[in-house]
Formats: C-alpha cells, structure tokens, sequence
C-alpha cells in the first residue's frame, strides 16, 4: 500500500470531533512506513488544518469534496471552482427556499447572516409537533456544523458572487426531509455540478469534475503511484467516488449502508478507532 485516503468527519473524528490517539499513531506508522496519508473530506482545507492543530499531524489535504487539492504545508496544489453562472443559480434558489447554506472560498466558509436562525425555527417546528421526541442527535448535529472554523456572515448571496472570491462547495443544511429531497431533485441531473450528500441533513454542490475520487487519482498521478496501490476508508456517500478509485476499501463501522455494499470490508466505527483498525490492517 503507497497511499491512504481517509474521510474526517465520521471517519478519523469521533462522535466528539476529536482523533483518537490510537488514529494518530495509526497515521503515523503509516507515514513512517512511506505511505502518503491523505485526508479527504467535504470541509474546508483551514478547518482541517485547526482540527489537526493539536495532533501533530501534517498530511496531504482533499477538501470541499474534491475541489481543493493542499500539500502538507498548506499550499494549494490543484482547484476546480463552481463557474460563476452555477453558483449563483445555485446561491439563488437556496436563499428563494430558505435554506440554511454555507459556501466555502479560499479562506472562509461564507454563509447568510439569517442562515442559522432558519435551522433553530426548523427545530422549533420539530419540538412543536412532536413535544416527546428526543432531538439530542438533531441538535448534535447543529453543533457539529457550526463547530467549524472560518465563518463568515453576509447580508445577501449577493454579496458571496461579487466577492470575486473562487467558489469551491456549497452545502445545504435543513432537518426537513422534505425540504432536502426537493433541493436534490433540483440539482441531480445539473450536468455542470457534481452532487453527493454528506451526511443525514445536508447536500453538497461541486463542480462536475470535483470529486474525493478524482482528487485522488490526481495525487496517485503527481506519486507515479497506480490506483491499485492505493486504499480508501469512509462512511457517507461523499466517499463513494474516492472508495470506488481506489485500490482497496473500507467502511466504516458506523457508515451508511451503501457505503458498506460499496467497500471490500468493514472496519471498526469511528468511535472504536475504525481508521487505526484499517490501516493496521493495510500496512500487514
């Protein structure tokens, strides 16, 4: 094995956000060993960066799910941003249909100043018609998204187009189901974008040649290193595209179920180490 991509959120974080010990030890075996390690996520390269602050970890980073390509030093080393006309086609529709969105740039993840007022009024709504449900996961799930680093508030998606800023990965965020399979049916067939979901809530727009899995294949190229030689571990949809590049794969113990069909074998959940487990297993 010569290289090693591997989702954060759900994958190397725990259902605290954290890495593991066992997961950084892990990494850097494999690093040790000469195996390039390559995080691989839907997040911002200066959001991944603030999560490894503590860790010592230093690593290839693929973020906005594909769209950015970073060196262990934090230079950029490949980009494919969302055209101009797509994005605010996009920004667009998703403000006319009150969505919480965020759209991530080069340094920041711009987002509506209203923008989280609409996902508590969501939660209210959930409370309201439902007064004995247990919504600790939904608003688990609001922390975790807005524990991310880089925010920026705007008046208007106006303002985000005639930033003049690259666009790199919009995200839709709503607890309505409803809401979410409106937005998807929306933009599936859009030939211009590339659409996967991250997670239980949300959907997420790239360009059409943004992708984890051709993000990889790029960097498998820049190694001379072939595709074969290479392995994947994840558990949401985003992942799909780099677990099915890739030489070899993993689910996670905790992944969604097309994840699971998709991979050559199941690890541990992110909560067991599940990323320490794999790569245990690949360097053997």
């Amino acid at each position: 094995m010569k290289m090693i991509a591997i989702d954060l959120d759900g994958t190397l974080l725990n259902r605290d956000s954290r890495i593991s010990e066992e997961n950084v030890q892990a990494i850097q075996q494999a690093r040790a060993k000469g195996v390039e390690v390559v995080v691989a996520t839907g997040r911002a390269e200066f959001d991944v960066r603030e999560v490894f602050s503590k860790t010592g970890l230093k690593t290839w980073v693929i973020g906005a799910n594909g769209a950015t390509i970073h060196t262990p030093e934090g230079e950029l080393f490949d980009s494919v941003p969302i055209a101009h006309d797509d994005a605010a086609h996009i920004l667009k529709w998703l403000d006319q249909k009150n969505f919480y969105y965020e759209v991530f740039s080069d340094t920041s993840i711009l987002t509506p100043e209203n923008g989280r007022d609409l996902l508590y009024i969501e939660l209210d709504r959930i409370r309201s018609a439902n007064p004995e449900a247990d919504i600790s996961d939904l608003e688990h799930s609001l922390l975790k998204q807005f524990g991310q680093t880089g925010f920026v508030q705007v008046e208007s998606y106006e303002d985000i187009l005639q930033s003049g800023s690259p666009l790199y990965n919009v995200l839709a965020f709503s607890f309505e189901q409803d809401k979410l399979q409106q937005g998807w049916k929306q933009f599936e067939n859009y030939e211009d974008l590339t659409l996967v979901s991250s997670a239980l809530h949300n959907f997420e727009l790239e360009h059409k040649h943004a992708s984890k899995g051709l993000a990889l294949e790029k960097l498998a190229a820049h190694f001379s290193i072939p595709m074969s030689a290479t392995a994947a571990i994840g558990d949401s949809p985003n992942d799909l595209s780099m677990m099915k590049a890739a030489g070899q794969s993993a689910a996670m113990g905790n992944a969604r179920d097309v994840v699971i069909e998709a991979s050559d074998f199941v690890s541990k959940t992110n909560d067991e180490h599940g990323v320490a487990h794999a790569i245990d297993l690949w360097l053997k």
